[in-house]
């Protein structure tokens, strides 16, 4: 009898190695996770089962929902235009402020998900109007094999894939992920070993790597978000230092989203982010040679739209998730002065607009 008897196919990850004592570790985090026979990994979704370690929730979802590629956010890939959204449950991170804890904490797969093949959320992805898929609400490095799955679907049907992470992965696991994706949002939570350490019950270097890993070793394209938290990751010192290292280690083209946090989980104790905050960090961004800086989950219009960095005219005007003017010209150039503008453009925008739309895709 095959140990993975009652998983779908593509479950099993090669992401592991026995040790001494005969547990088996994970590998495809740097949580590395030791595992005896039933036992699951702090992620909660990766378990052992004989000498396999088995994604417990492939082909398996919290739910759909076709979105505006911005809410990712990702300003600069194909904008405008629907992604249908889609994650699990679980994950390796254990951060206190998680602002989708229902979906990243779940510990009731079996009653909560919808389920669905990647050939069918690629043929809903067709049907829908949507440009791309994204792998988000909760991490996809946790659920690689599944989203890789869903990813090749997408492409045989051009559909893209897009991967919302916390980017906290092992090298190789990693490298498996993102040769299947086309672009990435990847979360920075903050900017030093103090705050991952307390409050995401992880560390910073292995997401720096990825960042790092993303830019130069993949034509993966690359947004980060750091969520600014009052008291824990805003001061002026730590935004200045992690601009700063994105200039020297990714280049200035690599957009930055700056959003505001709200009470949520285990974090009720720190009031919400004052949309100064998020103006002064977009500021400091600027003036370190980040060209492309934004503030998010705030009504905030100037700080949301794209400006060439040659000449200061409007690229893509933005209130929220609805876009505006439109500067760009053919190959991604200002219209104005010819100066190109990082990103995955084509010639006219999207007009998906804000609407959110709930897909269901069928129930088990």
């Amino acid at each position: 009898m095959a140990a993975t008897e009652g998983f779908r196919a593509g479950a099993a990850t090669r992401h592991l190695h026995a040790l001494p004592d005969g547990r088996l570790q994970c590998d495809v985090c740097p949580r590395a996770c030791r595992l005896h026979d039933g036992q699951r990994g702090l992620c909660f979704v990766r378990m052992r089962v004989a000498d396999e370690i088995v994604l417990t929730t492939y082909g398996r979802s919290s739910g759909f929902c076709v979105d505006p590629i911005e809410k990712k956010p990702l300003n600069h890939f194909l904008p405008g235009t629907a992604v249908l959204s889609f994650g699990t449950a679980g994950c390796n991170l254990a951060c206190r402020f998680c602002q989708n804890w229902d979906i990243s904490k779940s510990r009731e797969v079996d009653t909560l998900a919808d389920e669905a093949s990647a050939e069918a959320i690629a043929e809903a992805a067709v049907r829908l109007g949507c440009r791309s898929v994204a792998f988000t609400y909760n991490d996809p490095v946790i659920f690689l094999e599944y989203a890789i799955d869903v990813a090749d679907a997408c492409r045989e049907r051009g559909i893209r894939a897009v991967a919302v992470t916390a980017g906290y992965a092992n090298p190789e696991a990693r490298a498996e992920l993102f040769a299947h994706m086309d672009a990435a949002n990847v979360d920075l939570k903050g900017f030093t070993e103090r705050f991952y350490h307390d409050v995401c019950a992880g560390h910073l270097a292995p997401v720096l790597d990825t960042l790092e890993y993303l830019v130069h070793e993949t034509d993966v394209w690359l947004e980060i978000t750091t969520l600014l938290i009052p008291g824990l990751n805003d001061s002026t010192q730590e935004v200045d230092a992690e601009t700063r290292w994105i200039v020297e280690h990714l280049g200035p083209d690599v957009p930055v989203h700056f959003t505001a946090f709200h009470p949520d989980w285990k974090m009720l104790d720190r009031p919400p982010t004052p949309p100064s905050t998020l103006s002064r960090a977009r500021e400091i961004a600027l003036a370190n040679g980040i060209r492309y800086a934004y503030t998010g989950n705030v009504h905030d219009p100037a700080g949301q739209t794209t400006r060439c960095h040659g000449c200061g005219a409007v690229l893509i005007e933005r209130d929220g998730y609805e876009l505006g003017a439109w500067g760009l010209a053919a190959g991604g150039r200002c219209a104005q002065c010819g100066t190109p503008c990082a990103g995955v453009f084509e010639a006219e925008p999207g007009r998906w607009g804000a609407r959110r739309l709930p897909v269901r895709l069928g129930r088990p």
